[in-house]
Order: structure tokens, then sequence, then C-alpha cells
């Protein structure tokens, strides 16, 4: 299906816009706006909008980055397929939400959010548009540049155009509750698509056929729990910890512990958190240290850095950042990378 959109008038502005700007400032929906550090002053710039093209039979679609997930839900939804990306927020665009680079908690089944990426179109630093990727696996050579620019936070250049990989719908599925430890239901539950905890109960999503979920919830012992995940910490101070799988209990005793509001992400090792106070979240971080962790600061307390951790490839991020943005115009401050600007 060909919707007739038509985003190079758009694109070739776009480009012109980002070649006389100062400092350029990706914006998608905003809703994970203050994640991977300050937002520096520049130029807003925003991807277009739409649909370009969509092929059910071959389980893909091409859009604008500034399409909203919720508008790419409807789209392939109507002809009974979804496309994993699980933003906390409909609104959230799929450019922004890729340049974040935070996977939905389906991840334990559907991989990592760059897994969905076949190819991108971006605008660099200098304007200039350049593509990475394919439609097809068949046509792609060279350097994966799609999965560069996940999580790369708008700092290697501005996403406009992807093509993503779509899959079928589950005919049935079903949210399950017990009380049994979550790495053990991970265990047990055949190919779950997600095992959360927050140390009281363990939450399970099951999808497939309805015989899926009948033995899923013999398996782990489960009760239905009205269609309904468990809810998202809240609180004006949040972060996202990133542990090994094995480590998650402990992570999750110690947040409890020390009065910590936390969801974790069984056979993952994500360990999202809420707190009131700047000094709590700085408590959460210590304790993902302290188990070969770190924590990436979400929003609040700006007192603390992004990451906490130098980033084991900061290296390599850095030569590709002074190779793409030499004078460090793109969002410069949202990822503690080496000074790159040229003399």
């Amino acid at each position: 299906m060909t919707t007739g959109v038509d985003l190079d008038a758009a694109l070739t502005e776009l480009s012109e816009c980002v070649r006389s700007a100062g400092t350029v400032v990706p914006a998608g929906g905003r809703t994970q706006w203050e994640v991977g550090g300050p937002v520096p002053d520049g130029m807003l710039v925003r991807a277009p909008v739409g649909v370009v093209d969509y092929d059910p039979a071959e389980l893909t679609i091409t859009l604008g980055a500034g399409t909203t997930v919720a508008e790419l839900d409807a789209v392939v939804g109507a002809a009974g397929q979804h496309c994993p990306m699980d933003a906390r927020d409909p609104a959230a665009t799929v450019g922004g939400a890729l340049a974040v680079g935070l996977s939905g908690p389906r991840r334990l089944r559907y991989g990592p959010l760059r897994n969905r990426l076949l190819e991108v179109h971006f605008i660099t630093a200098d304007g200039r548009r350049i593509k990475g990727g394919g439609r097809t696996v068949k046509n792609v050579s060279g350097y994966d540049v799609a999965r560069l620019l996940v999580g790369s936070y708008g700092t290697l250049g501005v996403i406009v155009q992807v093509t993503l990989r779509c899959e079928p719908r589950a005919s049935q599925s079903a949210w399950l509750v017990c009380a049994s430890p979550a790495s053990e239901v991970a265990a047990r539950a055949f190919r779950a698509s997600s095992v959360l905890t927050d140390g009281l109960r363990t939450h399970v999503l099951v999808e497939g056929y309805a015989e899926d979920v009948t033995a899923a919830a013999a398996a782990i012992d489960a009760e239905p729990a009205n269609d309904t995940p468990p809810p998202w910490p809240k609180g004006p101070h949040r972060g996202r910890i990133s542990v090994p799988p094995s480590a998650l209990d402990s992570v999750g005793r110690r947040l409890s512990e020390a009065g910590i509001a936390w969801l974790g992400e069984a056979g993952v090792g994500t360990v999202h958190v809420a707190v009131d106070s700047g000094a709590a979240l700085a408590e959460a971080r210590a304790i993902a240290h302290a188990n070969d962790g770190w924590l990436l600061r979400e929003a609040g307390a700006p007192e603390l850095d992004g990451f906490g951790v130098t980033l084991p490839n900061l290296e390599v991020m850095s030569r590709v950042k002074a190779a793409l943005d030499p004078e460090g115009r793109m969002n410069p401050g949202r990822l503690p990378l080496a000074q790159v600007v040229t003399t």
C-alpha cells in the first residue's frame, strides 16, 4: 500500500534549516525530553510526518520519523499486524523513540528496539541526507548505520525517515500475575512477552493462541490480571538501571530496603525506578554500581549527570561523532562524549 505521501520537499527544507543553524536540537514528542543529559539551547527541528509505503505482505512500513507511535499502531493494526516499539506514551514519535533507544517492556520476546529498524534516512550537521540499511536484507551492504543511530540521542544527525519491520499480531494476549520469583517465572513461562516484578508480585504477558495463554498460566501457577499490566513507578525523579539479568533480584531487594519504588524486567536486566528526591535517585545509582550496572537519569535530579559512569565505548562514540559532526552542533551535551570541535 503506497499512501502517496511525498517527503522530499519537506526533507529538502529541513536539510537547509539544519545546514544554516548554529546548534541543532532534534525534537519528537518530547515524552523522554530529559533523558541523556541537559537539553541544549538551539534550533528545534522536527522530522516529517506520514506513511510513505506499507507492504503488509512483506511486513515492512516506511514512514516519516515524526509520525507518532499511536499512528503507526493504527495503520499496521488495521492489517492485523504490530510493530512492538511499545513507547510508554503513544504521543512519542517513531524517530524520537529510536533516538532515545528505550526498548519497550516486551523486549524479552521481541528483542531490543534496534531490531525493528531496517532502513534509516538522516540529515547530518552539514545538511547532507544519508541513507543506511535497506528495506530488504538482501539489499543491505556496508556499515550498519541504521542501528548506529538507535540510542544516539540526536547527536549524530536528525532521523527523518525509517523503514520498520512488523509482525503478525497475536490472536490473544493476557496479563497474568503470581507470587513466584520473577527469575523462576521467566524460566518456566515459554516465550513470555514480558515478565515484570516489583518485588511483591510477578506480572507476565503471554501472547499467542488461547492454548498458549492457558498453558502458560498452568506452568507458572498464575491468575488472570484483568489484562492490566503493573503500573510504572511514578515520581519527579526517575531513572533506568541496567544490570546483568542475574542481578535483578539482588538489586530489587536493596531498592525495596531503601524504600525506592521499582519495576524490573526479568530476563532483560532493566529496572525502572522513581523517587521523590535527587538524593534517593543517587542512592539507586549506588545500588546499581554495586551490582556491576549503571543508572541512566531519565528525569529530575539535575545535579546527577546522565550515566554516572564512563561509558565503555566512549572512545568509539567520540570518533563517530567527530566524523559526522566535527563542529559539535548536533544536540551537544546529550551524551558524555569527548570534545570533538575542530580548530
